[in-house]
């Protein structure tokens, strides 16, 4: 695809998943349409050992967006960045088709080792606020990563994933569309466990009561460890 059909496509994905935008000039003023940009033109001249022209292009959509995308990385059609600031993507990072990521995302690796080392990302995943995926696993299609996450570990597709470390929660494995990805409509699973125990205690006050009711009824001391009467 030429530059006229990458800024075409660029202004297409970003109309569609931002309520925000009112006509197509706007796009223009987008950090994720920039840094498209940038990325697209440095992806080639990496792709063809040009190394260090495609960090200096690279670079220069860093300052200018505050979004720092290898020019290593593989990305796939209808990817979106909303907002921005803050989304590092690193050299072996490889991203499917549909897929959306706001500020703050860090998609890096473990340490220094060569090879594949940053993470996998599906089709059709979001990547919330401020959430961090390290390690060279893959996030399943129809995925979804709550803001403030860290991904330490594969998640399977139709999963949404949710803490430090992220805990995934299966969403009844069916598959998540696009437009239903928001970032509120995620499971609490500190709060669903102190929901069970707050469960677990009344069941068990309750049967600690029933268990005086029946004691008195039968007429049997309280105290069994008291002395009945005196020496």
């Amino acid at each position: 695809m030429g530059i006229i059909g990458n800024i075409k496509e660029e202004i297409r994905v970003i109309r569609e998943r931002d309520p925000a935008i009112h006509s197509s000039m706007e796009v223009f003023l987008y950090p994720s349409f920039k840094v498209m940009l940038h990325y697209r033109l440095a992806h080639k001249l990496y792709k063809k050992g040009h190394f260090f022209w495609a960090r200096w292009v690279s670079q220069r959509g860093v300052r200018k967006t505050g979004i720092e995308i290898h020019p290593g990385a593989e990305i796939g059609k209808g990817f979106f960045i909303d907002h921005g600031n803050g989304v590092i993507v690193g050299e072996t990072t490889v991203i499917g088709d549909n897929v959306t990521l706001y500020q703050g995302v860090t998609l890096g690796g473990t340490g220094k080792e060569h090879g594949k080392r940053h993470p996998t990302i599906g089709n059709n995943v979001m990547i919330s606020a401020g959430a961090k995926v390290l390690g060279s696993f893959t996030i399943g299609d129809n995925s979804k990563i709550g803001a403030g996450s860290v991904v330490l570990s594969e998640v399977p597709p139709d999963s949404t994933v949710v803490g430090v470390p992220g805990r995934v929660v299966k969403r009844n494995h069916v598959a998540l569309p696009q437009e239903t990805m928001n970032q509120t409509d995620l499971p609490d699973p500190v709060k669903e466990d102190i929901a069970n125990l707050q469960r677990a205690n009344t069941e068990l006050i309750n049967r600690v009561l029933e268990l005086e009711r029946q004691v008195r009824q039968l007429g049997v001391p309280q105290c069994f460890g008291q002395s009945q009467g005196g020496d």
